[in-house]
């Protein structure tokens, strides 16, 4: 893992666990392995599970060169497609990872874009900041609020899931597009399925949670943004590559829709954008995973597998090579 995440780690005692179910040393981060100091090159010689988190190098064919005892890579955050190769497949190495653990808090950060979306709670604030008196709500914002509001989810992913599960006890209606879920599945999951159009056309909130893949590039682009209804909250917590940024910034500048961006295309967006300034619009650094005691959760999740591993037992959470072809 990268030194950073290491630090955080000890520095909340979260890998005490980690000590009671293997041999581990919690105190060594290894960031590369082809260049690895001797110590260092022993002790991944030596192992049989890595235990991976953000910033971890990447498991080539060299790299595993250098583990012949390695049977198992357990990752305490979520997606595992920056450091697990073909290489590790070929192996038969057995992975997990704790992306179940981090939609949890993905799922909650959406929840409350969508219900403040709703109230229009940043508008408001704005207006009582500007007057400095109760702008007379009741009539001013009589259009607003989150009774029988439609609310779009694209993708069933964990965090999709997740969220349309916090979404159930509101009166709310939910709508769902996924290209492999069926409609049996979709209604007991709590949603209507749609296709993506009529989901953009019909919603008031559109949350995205597709993983970043080549056919998911700009699957909001300039035509399928300007479906959605004058008024209408875009939420991304998935990927900035998912949104066309550039033609959906134009209609922010308009005023037409509202967004909450946690991420962005680029990542973080240039200097000059308007992003940062314009009132219908909230931007986060991808912080909607998890965060600060939130690690906690993942790496609780991760040692639990590691504890399963240890007592002959298959993995809760594990990750197969053809699970990564639909996931982020």
């Amino acid at each position: 893992m990268g030194t950073d995440i290491h630090r955080a780690l000890l520095a909340d005692d979260l890998l005490d666990r980690l000590r009671e179910v293997a041999r581990v040393d919690t105190t060594t981060t290894i960031t590369t392995i082809t260049d690895a100091d001797p110590a260092a090159a022993l002790r991944l010689a030596h192992a049989e599970v890595l235990f991976t988190h953000w910033g971890a190098p990447p498991l080539t064919e060299e790299a595993l060169h250098r583990m012949p005892r390695l049977r198992a890579v357990v990752h305490a955050a979520g997606s595992v497609k920056h450091h697990v190769t073909e290489a590790v497949w070929d192996r038969g190495i057995a992975v997990s990872s704790a992306a179940a653990a981090n939609a949890v808090p993905v799922a909650e950060f959406t929840l409350a874009a969508v219900l403040f979306a709703g109230k229009r709670v940043l508008d408001i604030a704005r207006d009582y900041a500007r007057a400095r008196t109760a702008p007379g709500l009741l009539p001013y914002y009589s259009g607003h609020g989150n009774y029988r509001r439609t609310i779009g989810v694209v993708g069933a992913s964990r965090v999709g899931r997740r969220v349309i599960e916090l979404l159930r006890p509101f009166d709310l209606h939910v709508l769902l597009y996924d290209p492999y879920v069926d409609p049996v599945e979709a209604r007991a999951l709590g949603a209507e399925p749609t296709d993506l159009d009529e989901l953009a056309a019909r919603s008031d909130v559109v949350t995205i949670h597709a993983p970043q893949l080549p056919e998911t590039r700009h699957m909001f682009d300039a035509r399928r943004l300007a479906l959605l209804k004058d008024g209408a909250t875009l939420v991304n917590t998935a990927r900035g590559s998912l949104v066309d940024t550039a033609a959906l910034t134009e209609h922010l500048l308009t005023g037409r829709l509202h967004a909450v961006l946690d991420v962005t295309d680029p990542d973080v967006p240039p200097a000059e954008s308007p992003l940062y300034t314009l009132p219908n619009v909230l931007l986060t650094p991808h912080i909607a995973g998890s965060l600060g005691n939130e690690l906690g959760r993942m790496t609780d999740w991760a040692v639990d597998e590691l504890d399963r591993y240890a007592r002959g037992l298959p993995f809760a959470h594990p990750v197969g090579p053809e699970e990564l072809t639909r996931s982020a």
